[in-house]
């Protein structure tokens, strides 16, 4: 596969979350998938977030979005609330208990999207649910690369129609608790290989604290997590990854998934240090080189 496209468009939600962990409890931080997504892939190239916004969602956050060369023009703005989520994380941060859901705007959402601005995009479709996903791979055309994520609610609850989404993807985001679920295989490496023959060329099985697994047909290659984190809150690290991966490809004249994996672990690890988007929010590309050459390290020594 040849260089990629420069911009990158993404659906996913945009939400207010009440986070509580060890570290303290925190409420209304901006988060949802497709504004962690977008900040980390937003140091490498162009994005374009396509969600949905309540009427109480304050300017000043648009003006953020702006100022990381963030796209706003398919983020919907309806009257009502916007999506929120409150979670609380076990001591060892493995176990997270959702305390409430309010889907506000979210639950009607219907992605309308203007894609004239979009040229050969990579597409990246966050874990919302199948149908949007299938929704907005209809909509933009002339894609580059469509990559995909998605959760245990919807292979529990939609796993027909997330099926059909899988068929259409270059590449699957899954943890490591949710390919099992979805395949019913223990062995991760047997769980991915037997979801190459139905749709996705690679599949990318993240591992939280233990780091990720690639796996094609071809090979498959462990890539470690950044030691030593001071973990506060692991709200969006998942997606974070997903925008430094992304990110990382966009830019480079090779299909390059080892440092794309290695970028995006790097950048959610900066993710976790703080509460929300506290941390990403204020990180430059040249901070995780010391983390990058760490992982790569760490890698020739396995």
């Amino acid at each position: 596969m040849d260089s990629l496209s420069k911009d990158i468009v993404v659906v996913g939600s945009v939400a207010f979350d009440d986070i509580e962990t060890t570290k303290g409890k925190k409420n209304r931080l901006l988060g949802g998938s497709g504004v962690y997504f977008s900040i980390a892939s937003s140091l490498y190239t162009k994005t374009h977030l396509i969600g949905i916004i309540g009427d109480d969602f304050d300017q000043k956050y648009i003006d953020m979005l702006h100022s990381k060369s963030i796209s706003t023009d398919n983020l919907i703005r309806e009257t009502g609330k916007t999506f929120s989520w409150g979670g609380k994380y076990s001591n060892d941060f493995n176990h997270r208990d959702t305390l409430f859901t309010d889907l506000g705007v979210f639950e009607h959402f219907n992605p309308q999207i203007n894609s004239s601005k979009f040229n050969n995009p990579i597409l990246f479709l966050a874990n919302i649910q199948p149908q949007l996903q299938m929704q907005v791979i209809n909509q933009v055309s002339n894609t580059n690369l469509i990559v995909m994520d998605t959760m245990n609610l919807w292979i529990d609850n939609n796993l027909d129609e997330l099926k059909e989404v899988i068929k259409k993807v270059n590449i699957l985001l899954i943890n490591d608790e949710e390919i099992i679920d979805l395949t019913g295989i223990d062995d991760l490496y047997e769980a991915g290989l037997s979801l190459l023959p139905k749709g996705p060329k690679y599949i990318i099985i993240k591992k939280g604290s233990k780091g990720s697994v690639i796996i094609s047909n071809e090979d498959h290659i462990s890539i470690p997590a950044v030691p030593d984190i001071d973990v506060y809150d692991p709200t969006g690290a998942g997606d974070s990854f997903a925008g430094g991966f992304l990110g990382y490809l966009s830019t480079n004249s090779k299909f390059d998934l080892i440092g794309a994996v290695i970028h995006g672990t790097a950048i959610a690890s900066y993710t976790v240090s703080g509460f929300g988007i506290e941390a990403i929010e204020k990180i430059k590309l040249q901070n995780i080189k010391k983390r990058i050459k760490l992982l790569e390290e760490l890698i020739k020594e396995n």
